[in-house]
């Protein structure tokens, strides 16, 4: 039976794609900052609920360790926040440096797996493609995870991981809004499907929802 952690599914994507992956029969292990008050996550049959506050590199270890020897075949990271009423700085904390952190304390279990693959969640509000200019606070702090990925994606490809960042898409979350013309379970399954197909050879991509090539 196939394994999937997703970070950040207490609600909009996450908790779609938590439903999405538990439905077809994966072992699902699935991350909130309120375990005890889960919510929806809660009631998915079969998905495994872990408390994680992304920011914090204790509970990344500690999450690594509730795992315990289980072999990751896929970890998407999806836990992000809007710039909405919240400094710069903690924009950066949660949207690009919390994804890396948190993807050095489960690597391991991902190295367990026979082909494995991850995911980080970033924007098409990120791409810089080609300019210097300011993109706002959420948007530099995508453009920075997707540097920071950059970096790292040749490290993983030789290690034998299928990474990328991916769009989701405009989606009608609490994020996206209510005029959004994409729906939660559309964009998983997009989701769901770029990941299936995913190769070595796809490693080090910027992809969208639908599988296409994004720009930088």
């Amino acid at each position: 039976m196939p394994s999937v952690l997703i970070a950040g599914a207490s609600r909009g994507i996450g908790l779609e794609l938590a439903r999405q992956y538990a439905a077809d029969g994966w072992t699902v292990h699935a991350t909130t900052r309120t375990p005890h008050t889960p919510g929806a996550l809660g009631k998915i049959p079969g998905v495994q609920v872990h408390g994680l506050e992304v920011r914090h590199a204790a509970e990344a270890v500690a999450l690594a360790d509730a795992l315990g020897e289980i072999a990751l075949d896929t970890v998407i990271h999806n836990a992000g926040v809007s710039a909405h009423g919240r400094s710069r700085e903690d924009v950066f904390a949660v949207n690009t440096y919390a994804p890396f952190t948190v993807i050095d304390a489960v690597f391991p279990h991902l190295l367990a797996a026979p082909q494995p693959k991850l995911v980080l969640v970033t924007s098409q509000l990120g791409a810089r493609r080609g300019s210097s200019a300011s993109l706002g606070p959420y948007g530099d702090s995508k453009a920075a995870l997707n540097d920071r990925f950059r970096e790292l994606a040749p490290r993983w490809r030789t290690q034998g991981v299928s990474a990328i960042v991916l769009h989701p898409g405009w989606v009608r979350t609490d994020m996206g809004g209510n005029s959004a013309p994409l729906s939660v379970e559309r964009s998983a399954r997009g989701i769901r499907e770029v990941v299936t197909s995913l190769t070595l050879d796809d490693c080090g991509k910027f992809l969208t929802w639908e599988g296409r090539v994004h720009p930088w």
